[in-house]
């Protein structure tokens, strides 16, 4: 079948209805993956949460309590209170990861207690790293919690 072809879907209309109709089991997917992924990483493989890694896991663990309760009750109105925590995640696990990778940002004091936060203990291809890892995780929790209220509001 060609693009044009009657009937047949684009691509991004359909994961944009997916988002629409599944994006709160997606999101509390993924906040399972992050939270599971997080104790993981510090129990199993001995790292030790830095002070923004805390601060990223208290944003991370409610939104796998929240999400999943509302998954189980497909109740919509769980994107006011669990956008917000996603959306303050995201820009601290960016603003995490730049820390440990560009070199002129690790000095910037903001962790001076315990760890530091510009020490990276995972490095996978040079730029993956567990900051990283959580920026994607809290950035697919917006996307999915932003579809779910544009798709229920335009109901």
């Amino acid at each position: 079948m060609t693009p044009g072809t009657p009937g047949q879907m684009p691509v991004l209309q359909k994961i944009d209805q997916l988002l629409g109709t599944y994006g709160i089991y997606i999101a509390w997917l993924i906040a399972l993956l992050g939270t599971f992924g997080s104790l993981f990483f510090s129990e199993a493989g001995g790292l030790v949460p830095c002070s923004l890694c805390w601060y990223q896991r208290t944003l991370m663990y409610p939104l796998a309590i929240t999400l999943g309760l509302a998954a189980f009750k497909d109740d919509g109105a769980v994107v006011r209170y669990s956008l917000p925590l996603a959306a303050i995640g995201a820009p601290l696990a960016l603003y995490h990861y730049l820390l440990q990778m560009v070199p002129a940002l690790q000095n910037s004091g903001l962790c001076r207690v315990g760890l530091p936060c510009g020490e990276r203990d995972l490095d996978w291809f040079g730029f993956i790293n567990i900051p990283l890892l959580s920026f994607i995780a809290f950035a697919l929790i917006v996307v999915c919690l932003w579809r779910v209220h544009a798709v229920r509001h335009a109901r």
